[in-house]
């Protein structure tokens, strides 16, 4: 099965910065289009930012574009989240996300996330 593993969160300062990077283990993660969502406690898990198997195209959530960067380097099997300008808004538990399609069925694959704390 699919697999991620996410890391970098951290506890920083209003406007910092920081890059999450998700690594995918199983066959065929570069053919996974992969998404960041977050979650604070008692609220539904939001999409951040998504990225296309390939890499050529890539969505936002309006809060965080212009700030958040997607990218990945399907050499390494990884995904990356830059995010630049943080706010306590940003406050959350990251995590990656893929829809897998394998031979004997469909499943979600969720990482176990990464806390990203911006506090003054």
């Amino acid at each position: 099965q699919v697999q991620f593993v996410e890391s970098g969160g951290a506890l920083v300062q209003p406007g910092a910065s920081l890059r999450l990077s998700c690594v995918a283990s199983g066959s065929n993660v570069n053919d996974l289009h992969i998404g960041w969502f977050r979650q604070v406690p008692g609220k539904e898990r939001e999409l951040v930012a998504r990225i296309t198997s390939t890499g050529d195209s890539t969505n936002y959530a309006d809060s965080v574009k212009g700030r958040f960067t997607i990218s990945r380097d399907n050499a390494k099997n990884t995904v990356y989240l830059q995010m630049n300008s943080l706010k306590p808004e940003d406050t959350a538990v990251y995590y990656c996300y893929a829809p897998v399609a394998e031979s004997w069925g469909l499943y979600d694959s969720w990482g176990q996330g990464t806390q990203v704390t911006v506090s003054s």
